[in-house]
């Protein structure tokens, strides 16, 4: 049936691999929806389209799946859930003996695509099917969750691995697959390597793979919902500080989420945490996958996001504005100034201001200073460098990791197993490790405990900009600017790189940019670091993306990095002053000067055609 369909009206469509992909595909695929358009695209002879659909299967790397949804094995679907699915559960057989003892879990955000009838939940059921047809057992969320709460259920019912249907910030039409591991974070290699050749050893679906109604009632299927959000809060409390404070509190907070699926949770933290839940934004609080409301569902894209949120917190005369992204893994916090103004920190300052908060709290609970010794913090490479500089003065350990949350929470992981204590992790993507119990950025318990560093700082009449002003001049400035260029073309970006390795036509790093001298240079693509020794990098390398950090002599950081989930060359510079008498204006107006020159010298987006971040 398939080749008599295949050679429909349009004919064949000349590409013996395209033909024999499409074949596959409608023997396979039982969603009438994407099956019947790619009959249409073959009756249509749209060898173009075809060509985007089934050109090159999703790669499956560490942080799992990230596509649009659609058809064919490019886009996120049915039968590629089912496919990877497979893949992810022979391989977790291969790596666990005791999985049918433990089990996996599985939970989903609020997005759909109706052309496609793709769906979140749909993809967890299938997801779910997969494994309860290999007598594997499942713990799947009734309803939708913030992304936390799977590697938090993964550590918390000690499972084998975790699953979240999920593309959180990114555009409506996009979803994913994210996967943790039995230590309750994100994969890192080999896993991803093994996972992928898995998933194409395991392509035709397993009879039952369609039929999800057979989960129902299976001994196999549980409900982890009730039991986990009573003990996901229960362990929050833990990290309320000052229960009495909270009570009393006369700071009043807007919340948005963006039309996500964090609005319950976080009234259910500021509940545990004793507070007047926040005011929601009526137009975003319930879930909708078209996101009308905004352009991207992105809070780190700024004010644009947070237009209804300022308007509400004018209008209920409430000082702060927290944001979650769509699920709730992210946090902004804006801030009204005595001007009128908001102030929308970023994910470097916010990171200051909670390490900041967390380590005093720690403090005065543990009068003992020789615990000093077990305490870290962590941040990812392209993150403010503020917490080495509050780690150096106060005596706990700093470490940095590369950029992600699979790093940091891996790593958090081993000083654990160790005996240490981990403090709080962060990156300046919004993302706020504030409770080591979820090995993963949370929006949701960043949130409150944002919420009580405010209320804390407002009896002493402080606000979060007075105190960031405050450890800024204990510390050291520590300004940063981060932007990103946007380029499509895999070539291209090779190009500017290989550019910056063989700057003077015989292999060598540039020396200065514009006016900036560079006395240090770590390649993370190839392995060099001119600071170490053997002039190898401490930091491990990956071929698979580019990323150069130059340090300058007047104590600037940049680093230029490709971007895993999309198609952007980001950059992201620091300028570091040691504690005192600094100008923070004169040290601003030095570091636009450096991002100039590197925008200028290193990007060349004349030359490259690279499209500037829309302002």
């Amino acid at each position: 049936m398939a080749a008599a369909v295949a050679a429909a009206p349009g004919g064949p469509s000349m590409d013996p691999r395209l033909d024999q992909e499409t074949a596959r595909w409608l023997r396979w695929d039982k969603n009438p929806l994407t099956s019947e358009s790619v009959k249409q695209l073959i009756a249509d002879g749209n060898k173009e389209e075809l060509e985007k659909c089934f050109g090159a299967r999703m790669e499956f790397g560490t942080a799992g799946l990230r596509a649009a949804m659609g058809t064919g094995i490019s886009h996120m679907n049915d039968l590629t859930i089912i496919q990877t699915t497979q893949g992810f559960c022979r391989y977790l057989e291969k790596q666990f003996s005791d999985l049918k003892q433990r089990g996996v879990v599985i939970s989903f955000d609020a997005r759909a695509h109706p052309p496609s009838g793709g769906n979140s939940r749909r993809f967890a059921r299938l997801a779910a099917t997969t494994f309860i047809t290999q007598g594997i057992p499942v713990y799947l969320f009734s309803g939708i969750t913030p992304t936390p709460f799977v590697p938090y259920t993964v550590s918390h019912l000690k499972l084998c691995a975790g699953i979240m249907i999920t593309a959180s910030h990114n555009p409506k039409q996009d979803n994913g697959y994210k996967v943790y591991w039995d230590n309750g974070a994100q994969i890192t290699s080999p896993h991803d390597k093994g996972i992928s050749r898995a998933i194409e050893e395991n392509l035709e679906p397993w009879p039952q793979a369609w039929d999800d109604s057979l989960i129902n009632g299976s001994p196999l299927l549980h409900d982890p919902s009730a039991s986990i959000n009573k003990s996901y809060f229960e362990d929050l409390k833990k990290y309320c500080f000052h229960r009495s404070v909270n009570r009393e509190s006369k700071v009043k907070f807007v919340h948005t989420s963006v039309h996500g699926v964090g609005h319950d949770f976080v009234q259910s933290a500021f509940k545990a945490f004793d507070f007047v839940p926040p005011e929601a934004v009526p137009e975003q609080k319930d879930p909708d996958p078209e996101f009308p409301t905004v352009k991207y569902p992105n809070p780190e894209e700024g004010k644009g996001v947070l237009t209804l949120s300022f308007a509400l917190a004018d209008k209920t005369k409430a000082k702060i504005v927290l944001a979650n992204d769509p699920d709730a893994d992210r946090l902004a916090v804006a801030e009204k100034q005595d001007s009128g103004e908001w102030r929308v920190f970023s994910g470097n300052e916010l990171g200051a201001l909670l390490g900041w908060w967390l380590f005093t709290s720690w403090k005065e609970k543990n009068q003992d200073h020789s615990a000093l010794k077990d305490l870290y913090m962590l941040s990812s490479t392209v993150s403010s460098k503020i917490l080495r500089a509050i780690a150096l003065k106060e005596g706990f350990h700093f470490e940095e990791t590369l950029t992600g949350f699979k790093w940091m929470g891996n790593r958090a992981k081993q000083l654990i197993d160790q005996g240490k204590n981990v403090l709080f992790a962060f990156e300046e993507a919004i993302g706020y490790m504030c409770c080591p119990f979820v090995l993963d950025k949370d929006g949701v318990s960043a949130a409150v405990i944002s919420a009580e560093l405010a209320s804390f700082l407002a009896t002493k009449n402080l606000s979060l900009s007075q105190q960031l002003k405050a450890i800024y001049v204990e510390y050291g400035y520590h300004i940063t600017k981060a932007s990103y260029f946007i380029c499509h073309d895999q070539g291209t970006i090779k190009k500017l790189f290989e550019n910056l390795r063989n700057y003077d036509g015989k292999n060598n790093y540039p020396k200065t940019c514009g006016r900036f001298e560079i006395s240090g240079i770590r390649d993370l693509t190839t392995g060099y670091d001119d600071s170490q020794p053997d002039k190898k990098a401490v930091l491990p390398t990956s071929k698979s993306s580019q990323m150069i950090t130059f340090t300058f002599a007047n104590g600037g950081v940049a680093t230029m990095r490709t971007s895993g989930t999309e198609p952007k060359i980001k950059y992201y510079s620091e300028l570091c002053a040691p504690p005192g008498n600094s100008d923070p204006e004169q040290l601003k107006k030095e570091l636009n000067e450096l991002v100039s020159a590197i925008e200028e010298h290193f990007f060349q987006p004349q030359k490259y055609n690279l499209q500037p971040k829309a302002e």
